[in-house]
């Protein structure tokens, strides 16, 4: 009976979902290229267009990212790995370019010790209480 038991793990999300305001001509321009059949739907080409941009300026972004050491993807930060920081009496600069993830049992209190500094280019994912003490922080 137990061979139908399995461990659900929690699934960070892949996409951040964002909002943007265009134009109705712009908008008009899409539909019509959606109508056209070269685009599945609005999101298919504004997924695209973002797509080639970052392929354009890919190696100025290569360039910075190398410049300001950056995590490319994802750093999740744990509990763990805060707390031997704090023992050891030093801190963390978060530098990434995705996703930032601390882990949710992080206290405010820790987090406030032992992060100095943020620098995240995409999305932080923490308690709103982590959050809030981290404000200063940059981010």
């Amino acid at each position: 009976m137990t061979d139908n038991i399995r461990e659900f793990r929690a699934k960070t999300a892949e996409s951040e979902k964002i909002t943007i305001n265009l134009g109705f001509v712009d908008l008009g321009h899409i539909d019509l290229l959606v109508a056209e059949t070269f685009y599945g739907n609005r999101t298919d080409f504004i997924r695209t267009a973002i797509r080639n941009q970052l392929e354009r300026h890919a190696e100025a972004t290569r360039q910075t990212v190398a410049r300001k050491a950056l995590v490319i993807g994802l750093r999740h930060v744990t509990r763990a790995e805060l707390e031997q920081l704090r023992t050891a009496g030093e801190k963390l600069d978060v530098r990434v370019l995705g996703l930032a993830s601390i882990a949710d049992d992080v206290t405010p209190d820790l987090a406030r010790a032992t992060i100095a500094s943020m620098e995240i280019l995409g999305a932080l994912h923490a308690t709103a209480a982590v959050k809030a003490v981290l404000a200063d922080r940059g981010g």
